[in-house]
């Protein structure tokens, strides 16, 4: 450990001693432990006191800019008051205040909906107190940090705490480079979160290569996360090869933004390749053997368990003649026994008068009465008047195993399992057809590049016009502002491909992700 891993440490153990006297001397006074009620002005302000901040940040609402006026409009009330230059200095100087700002769902104070953090450094003494004040925030569903200090060491603590806010979905997090790249920690398995934007955090192709890894592996896959923003960062051909490896196997992801990057024509081909249905390694070809060979062995010890189920379940007044016959032997070996003296007798009969075969006749029309009657009845009616009371159990037994099948119908399939092809030797996948939406823009790359998108595009317009079931593709590919020439017709050809499937309205398109700023 080095001299700055040390003197972190120490810090750190200096806190949690500080926290510990403090704690000690609310014992001493009879201090019970505060408990959070959800309003979070009230919690942090609290929690701080007790903690023994001398000076800490505000909770406040967000501030939102006021529509301009018109030019033959003016504000009366600032008029009246004649303070604006009063008031713009104020708001010059309170808006690089530290505080934590805040956006409610409704009126009420407990409806927190989003934080914003902007521009001041988040300790761990800080995030201390966050860790028992957001828990008891029910309608949390953002989190926004920019330019906040954010070290390795905090952001293992920033993690312990999103778990548990339960409704807690987006992470922003720009502006806080790591020097031992981190991020990656942000979308593991484990994770709760759904969208995540690392904007502006210096990301290079080791950091997109950690990331790519805990988007997918053969092993296991992040299954929760739609979008994820890499835009404005230093991510080249090499760290755009390792996300694509990352998309190989994920199903989850929907939206990915690269813009702002350096990715040339050999990354965006790595991208277009995976788009598109690709060959699998061998150690990915081994694994998915071993996913079928388990499949295949889970089925066959559910079909023993199903009919078993299935005999229990078979009502006993449903049970044949044969049957009661075998289950029964002493008493079948009676009735056959007794069953041969009477046709000795009809023997005898017919060698009188065949008397016993005018019988038999009449036994075999009434039963050709019965048969023809059977038919004459529908086959609902038939089924009433089976016994109604017995079928109600399987009937239900029925519903529950159907039930069963839909819940494991909807369950994530892994994609080494999906349905491949065999050709030249090679076991080919569909490729990703999840991701629907790729944003490309402010790159380096060609029409070397854009080559390789195009029949990714066609094939996927073509899946998608014909009416295939499933995930349909790309719905939106961002590829301006690279270096293709205007008149490129490769690129005139993809956005023609594109504009019919892109699901957002034209006054939306000239609004790209990476021009929206979060804060």
């Amino acid at each position: 450990m080095g001299k700055k891993g040390e003197r972190v440490a120490k810090d750190k153990t200096a806190a949690l001693e500080e926290e510990a006297r403090n704690a000690a001397k609310r014992a001493e006074h009879g201090e019970e432990e505060y408990q959070c009620g959800g309003i979070l002005e009230q919690d942090f302000s609290e929690l701080c006191t007790r903690a023994g901040f001398q000076d800490f940040p505000r909770v406040v609402p967000r501030p939102h800019p006021a529509a301009p006026l018109a030019p033959h409009e003016s504000d009366p009330l600032m008029e009246r008051e004649g303070h604006t230059a009063l008031m713009r200095i104020q708001a010059k100087y309170a808006y690089f205040r530290p505080t934590i700002q805040v956006e409610l769902e409704h009126e009420d104070p407990k409806s927190t909906r989003e934080i914003f953090i902007r521009s001041w450094r988040l300790e761990e003494k800080i995030l201390g107190v966050l860790a028992k004040c957001l828990p008891a925030l029910s309608h949390l569903q953002a989190i926004r940090l920019w330019k906040v200090g954010l070290t390795d060491l905090s952001l293992l603590s920033l993690i312990s705490i999103l778990p548990t806010c339960p409704n807690l979905k987006l992470l922003l997090l720009e502006g806080n480079p790591l020097p031992e790249r981190s991020f990656y920690k942000l979308i593991g398995e484990d994770s709760t979160l759904a969208h995540v934007s690392l904007r502006n955090n210096d990301i290079d192709d080791e950091a997109a290569a950690l990331i790519g890894h805990a988007l997918s592996s053969l092993r296991s896959s992040n299954k929760t996360l739609v979008s994820i923003n890499l835009s404005y960062n230093h991510i080249t051909n090499t760290g755009a090869a390792s996300l694509a490896n990352g998309l190989r196997l994920n199903r989850s992801l929907l939206s990915l933004s690269l813009s702002h990057n350096r990715i040339g024509d050999e990354g965006a081909m790595k991208l277009a390749e995976v788009l598109a249905p690709f060959a699998l390694t061998h150690t990915e070809v081994v694994e998915r053997r071993r996913l079928l060979l388990e499949k295949e062995f889970q089925e066959r010890c559910r079909l023993p368990q199903r009919h078993s189920d299935a005999k229990a379940d078979r009502p006993s007044s449903h049970l044949s003649s044969t049957t009661l016959e075998k289950l029964q032997p002493a008493k079948a070996g009676k009735v056959t026994a007794k069953k041969k003296e009477p046709a000795k007798k009809e023997e005898k009969g017919q060698a009188g008068g065949g008397a016993g075969a005018q019988a038999g006749g009449a036994a075999q029309a009434k039963k050709e009465e019965l048969k023809q009657a059977k038919k004459a009845i529908p086959a609902p009616e038939q089924k009433a008047a089976r016994g109604k009371g017995t079928k109600s159990g399987n009937k239900d037994k029925r519903s529950q195993v159907m039930e069963e099948v839909v819940i494991e119908a909807t369950e994530m399939v892994n994609p080494l399992l999906e349905h491949a092809e065999h050709r030249d030797g090679k076991v080919f996948l569909p490729g990703n057809r999840v991701l629907i939406y790729l944003n490309l823009i402010r790159n380096q790359i060609t029409e070397v590049g854009l080559k390789a998108f195009l029949p990714v595009v066609e094939q996927q317009a073509w899946k998608g016009a014909s009416g295939g079931k499933g995930p349909v593709g790309l719905l939106r590919l961002s590829l301006g502002k690279n270096n293709v020439p205007l008149d490129s017709k490769t690129f005139a050809r993809i956005q023609e491909l594109m504009v019919p499937r892109d699901p957002l309205p034209r006054a939306a398109k000239a609004l790209e992700e990476d021009q929206i700023t979060a804060m």
